[in-house]
């Protein structure tokens, strides 16, 4: 039998069902490679006819490839340009800094609207003046040449691994017939239309609070977007509510190595389970038949310390002759009673009893047991229509016509059933005496001491004021935070970008804050009715 031919090209180890074979280094052996040979399997024995796989990987691609067509640009992926409106600076003056690795355009007409703005003590003019103090040290660490761009991370923020540019030149560009020439939205959108003609290589991109100006943006074939950045959350459905609902298998799961003990005429309880990693400090967890309400002490590694709640739905745990009157409502009592707890923040929707058991712990902890000094009441002055103008009078004159929810509270707390009209007016005097109505232009600065600080409709301030207020707590006092954030009467603040939104997330597991979402109504039928359905 004679001896097969010599190979023409190096070959490699076979495998069951395919073939490879490394090109030879002509022309013509490649073409031999690349045709379909037989290849015989060690199982079956039959033949096979299979392609190397870089000549077909090779011919995938050709066939694959763009077809380069008129116009056509590829998806850009490295940094972007992205031009500021002006009342993105005015929202958030840190705005600057907040582009990470991309570059910040600032058009001329944008400076010009700053300083505009500038002039004034409320938060817009403030924040315009801030916007202004960093251009200028930006400015500062230029050496005189800005048309290469200023470094962002010149100030000290790291994050921004950016330029600043500002708008040196004339930048032309044709705006649709029927917007006016002179409008400075307008102006903005023709300097975002000439950037997009001018950067070929990169994306621009228009930031603006604006809706209506990100519209016409879009409509113009230019991309607009949100400012992101101030917001807490995308989706407040995903909001911290402070409870958790147990499986009702939750004993047989999680009570092998339970251990449990009385202590401050409390029942305490130390489980191990695999529902202890989604726990948070001072979570109220509870079994859907409301057997077991308990509240989450302490969390070491997957191992919970969780107290029962003291049922304040019993009228022997009434506070200052309020009980609870659903789960949630006990919850509240209970962070609002805790001695240990510094800072609370209730969200519900119109009619679930937040200012009511807050007063009424408050009444309770200041006259009673005199834990507190005082009880110091304010809220955001942002009305829901129409401004009806300056009102006269002292501070707290003016503050009274926006503490309509406080005056009603009190006329429940203080309705005595039985008693004279003396030991109600006596009662009335007393409570009043121990009120205080302060405004929130006033705060900073300020320092409470032993005070029990109750900030109603919360969700109309924004996270600056929101630390400004917190700020304010001195040792001994307690902070509450009331408000619905789905009633937010603040222009260009959202659900996601409130401050009572903010101070959810950022004291979400801390051993000292709690919060609970209320959900039913205890107001009347009708109210709750008219949540539901309007």
């Amino acid at each position: 039998m004679p001896l097969p031919p010599l190979p023409k090209a190096m070959g490699s180890i076979l495998k069951e069902g395919e073939m490879t074979v490394k090109p030879a280094s002509n022309p013509k052996s490649f073409k031999t490679a690349v045709k379909e040979k037989p290849v015989v399997s060690e199982t079956n024995k039959a033949v096979k006819r299979v392609k190397s796989p870089k000549a077909a990987d090779l011919l995938e691609k050709k066939e694959n490839s763009p077809k380069k067509q008129k116009g056509y640009r590829a998806k850009t992926h490295g940094k972007k340009l992205f031009v500021l409106d002006t009342n993105v600076l005015m929202h958030d003056p840190i705005s600057l800094f907040q582009f990470e690795e991309h570059d910040v355009f600032l058009p001329m007409i944008t400076l010009e609207e700053l300083d505009g703005h500038k002039k004034g003590m409320s938060d817009v003019a403030r924040n315009a003046r801030q916007v202004s103090r960093y251009l200028d040290q930006l400015l500062g660490h230029s050496d005189g040449n800005i048309t290469e761009g200023i470094e962002l991370s010149a100030l000290g923020n790291t994050e921004a691994q950016g330029k600043l540019f500002f708008q040196t030149q004339t930048l032309e560009a044709q705006l649709p017939q029927g917007l006016p020439q002179g409008k400075a939205d307008n102006q903005i959108l023709g300097v975002v239309q000439a950037l997009q003609n001018k950067e070929k290589e990169r994306s621009v991109v228009l930031v603006s609070k604006d809706i209506n100006m990100r519209i016409k943006a879009t409509a113009m074939g230019l991309a607009a977007e949100d400012y992101f950045s101030d917001k807490t959350l995308d989706d407040t459905d995903m909001l911290y509510s402070g409870r958790m609902q147990l499986p009702e298998d939750f004993w047989e799961t999680h009570g092998k190595k339970m251990q449990s003990w009385k202590e401050d005429g409390r029942t305490w309880y130390k489980i191990t389970g695999p529902l202890v990693k989604d726990w948070f400090t001072n979570l109220f967890v509870y079994l859907p038949d409301d057997s077991f309400l308990a509240q989450v002490k302490k969390i070491e590694g997957k191992t919970a310390t969780l107290c029962v709640v003291r049922d304040y739905m019993q009228s022997k745990h009434s506070v200052w002759g309020i009980t609870a009157r659903n789960r949630e409502q006990c919850f509240a009592l209970d962070l609002l009673m805790n001695p240990d707890i510094d800072f609370v923040t209730l969200l519900g929707q119109a009619g679930t009893g937040k200012t009511l058991i807050t007063l009424a712990a408050a009444l309770t902890q200041t006259l009673d047991m005199r834990r507190f000094s005082e009880i110091i009441f304010t809220r955001a002055t942002v009305s829901v229509g129409e401004e009806i103008g300056f009102l006269p009078g002292t501070e707290e004159e003016k503050m009274l016509p926006w503490m309509g929810a406080l005056e009603d509270n009190l006329e429940v707390l203080n309705n005595i059933d039985s008693g004279s009209d003396w030991s109600r007016h006596a009662a009335n005097d007393l409570i009043r005496s121990r009120i205080k109505v302060k405004s929130m232009s006033f705060m900073r600065g300020r320092t409470f001491l032993n005070k029990f600080v109750i900030i109603d409709e919360a969700q109309n301030l924004s996270p600056k004021q929101m630390k400004t207020l917190i700020t304010r707590a001195g040792p001994g006092s307690k902070i509450v935070c009331l408000g619905n954030i789905a009633q937010i009467d603040t222009p260009y603040l959202t659900e996601g970008s409130s401050g009572l939104t903010y101070v959810v997330d950022r004291f979400k597991g801390w051993e000292h804050s709690g919060h609970i979402t209320l959900q039913r109504g205890e107001r009347s039928r009708l109210a709750d009715f008219a949540s539901e359905s309007l």
